[in-house]
């Protein structure tokens, strides 16, 4: 709720957005039913849709990982988007629940175009300074039909991406038959660890080298810092910003502790309103 008020609130033409939610179906988590009732009575003139997404779908392909709560299968519904949302829709911005927005002036889109390339498919943060290799096991390197064979005759150089916020081209999801192809890869990871991925499907071994890029301020990432170590992070420099929480570094921790990084505590200067 406060993500969907952080971007109605920020938004240039807050009128023109439509929100598509996924609930999950069945389980001990919040049904469409009451998902519906909590948006219509917090934003009554709302403009949204929520799709029903059936967990055991893909229950069966998740592996264990760092946290049970990565082991969601809401996590991987991402995968299912092209088959779930209507097929008029060309292309959609897939945020990360926990985030919010900083700055008047968010434009409708997180990307700085309308449009990906014919190449591209998907469109991200890209974090080059980052160890690659390290988000694959060894396993996966000294696999000769594995490793760096993956990436060859890649666009780039294969460089980790964050999707924290992720802009998807729909139809040539579809037409790539790429809901089949990160289903083959988890169960190549079902079968010996290949990866270690923490919170992301297997989108990194299918689209690294691949990515249309997105600028960092999109995706404020780790602005949590990490609880571990006791660091923070600063802003991205630019007119408008999007905070990722890192998983190391939610905020409700640090709140409680009542050592909060400074920008959970940054004061709106419109409405006086604490930022958290």
């Amino acid at each position: 709720m406060a993500a969907i008020y952080s971007l109605l609130k920020h938004a240039s033409c807050p009128e023109s957005l439509f929100f598509r939610f996924l609930a999950t179906d069945g389980g001990t988590a919040p049904g469409v039913g009451e998902l519906r009732s909590a948006l219509a009575a917090s934003f009554p003139s709302l403009r949204f849709e929520i799709y029903s997404f059936r967990a055991d779908a893909i229950t069966g392909l998740i592996s264990a990982s760092v946290r049970a709560a990565l082991e969601a299968p809401l996590n991987y519904a991402r995968n299912y988007l092209a088959d779930l949302l209507p097929k008029c829709v060309p292309r959609v911005c897939a945020p990360r629940s926990r985030r919010r927005s900083t700055t008047p002036g968010l434009p409708r889109r997180p990307a700085p175009q309308t449009r990906l390339p014919a190449a591209a498919v998907v469109a991200a943060p890209e974090y080059c300074h980052a160890n690659f290799s390290r988000y694959f096991t060894d396993a996966f390197w000294s696999d000769p039909d594995l490793g760096a064979r993956v990436f060859a005759g890649r666009r780039r150089a294969p460089c980790y991406f964050n999707t924290g916020v992720m802009v998807i081209d729909l139809r040539c999801w579809r037409s790539g038959n790429y809901c089949h192809r990160v289903e083959q890869w988890m169960e190549l990871q079902k079968e010996k660890r290949i990866y270690e991925l923490w919170s992301l499907p297997p989108f990194l071994p299918l689209f690294a080298g691949e990515v249309e890029v997105v600028d960092h301020r999109w995706n404020q990432h780790g602005l949590g810092g990490d609880n571990i170590l006791g660091s923070c992070r600063p802003l991205h420099k630019g007119p408008v910003s999007l905070m990722h929480w890192s998983g190391k570094g939610k905020p409700w921790d640090r709140l409680d502790a009542g050592r909060p990084c400074p920008l959970r505590v940054r004061r709106n200067d419109e409405d006086g309103q604490l930022v958290k």
